[in-house]
């Protein structure tokens, strides 16, 4: 199988790295000083486990997405509206765009625009829902120096149609993905798996941006703890409100996030390194579809507020 993978920093990298050593066509898509080490000395893979390097077709031309049967899209979710309508014009008829963004993905409500992560509708236009194939991504990875990725833990990509059907690309996408070492299982859930992760997103994420503090650090100090739990409550209030019952209680879903230990969020990491944050998709998105629910959730709009601002000051 034929697959491009757009904005291939740790999630992509790692993805990538797994899918070429197994023997199928990728090509990445990334920039800068990545880039140029990954055409260089190709894309190393560290982990407990030990670690591999592959040797994946690497580039800067968005273009080449035409070529492949399956775009996955690996950029962070203010990052997609850029290129979107480049993306989209390249992309190969009957090729499949699988979302693999945090937070609320641009296509979730089919009949309304999600301004928070698809401003204007600019995505949507570009990469209609039915292109797309939704992807849940739970491995932790960081980059630790260009080309190499750190894999932390974690080897799942949950996958489903926006719908809940079953369909015969979602299982092709998981094979390839099986036959690479990871776990791929194919759920008629994935909307109840979006809002699951971006209950641990949305919550851990801003606080520790604000804090400083690891997952480990917020999912066992009381004060941590308390305010973590009142933040995934008001998400919960949220999906509840679009129909998503939550399959795990707030007490699991910060124990769970205890066991991955001493690990830095996403965020986290790009409010250290200076760089734009994943707010919007992860709080701002729950806020907006709260708004338009009439669900009150003072605790999100504060700490969006105040991520924006530590942004703003250039952390």
């Amino acid at each position: 199988m034929r697959f491009a993978i757009v904005g291939a920093g740790a999630t992509g990298g790692f993805l990538g790295a797994h899918l070429a050593r197994a023997g199928e066509e990728v090509t990445l898509v990334a920039r800068g000083a990545h880039l140029e080490a990954m055409r260089s000395r190709g894309v190393r893979v560290r982990s407990a486990e030990g670690e591999f390097t592959a040797q994946p077709r690497c580039t800067d031309d968005l273009g080449a997405v035409a070529a492949a049967e399956v775009v996955v899209i690996t950029l962070k979710a203010h990052q997609v509206p850029a290129v979107a309508e480049r993306l989209g014009a390249s992309l190969a008829e009957g090729a499949t765009v699988v979302s693999a963004q945090n937070g609320l993905p641009w296509w979730y409500f089919p009949d309304r625009t999600l301004e928070s992560v698809d401003p204007g509708g600019v995505v949507s236009r570009a990469i209609p829902a039915a292109r797309v194939v939704a992807c849940v991504v739970y491995p932790a990875t960081q980059l630790e120096a260009p080309c190499v990725v750190r894999h932390v833990e974690g080897n799942r990509f949950s996958l489903g149609e926006p719908h809940g059907y079953r369909s015969e690309r979602a299982q092709a996408i998981s094979a390839a993905l099986v036959r690479a070492g990871l776990k791929a299982p194919v759920t008629p859930r994935i909307r109840q798996e979006l809002w699951l992760k971006l209950l641990g997103n949305a919550t851990f994420n801003p606080v520790s941006a604000l804090t400083g503090a690891s997952l480990a650090r917020l999912a066992t100090d009381e004060g941590g703890k308390a305010l973590i739990g009142s933040l995934m409550a008001e998400v919960a209030a949220v999906a509840a409100a679009v129909g998503v019952e939550l399959p795990l209680s707030i007490e699991k879903r910060i124990a769970g996030a205890a066991e991955v230990g001493e690990h830095r969020t996403s965020m986290l990491q790009d409010v250290e390194a200076g760089k734009p944050t994943e707010i919007d998709a992860l709080v701002g998105s729950v806020v907006e579809v709260a708004s338009w629910k009439g669900v009150p959730v003072p605790g999100l709009e504060a700490v969006y507020r105040l991520v924006k601002l530590k942004e703003g000051a250039g952390a």
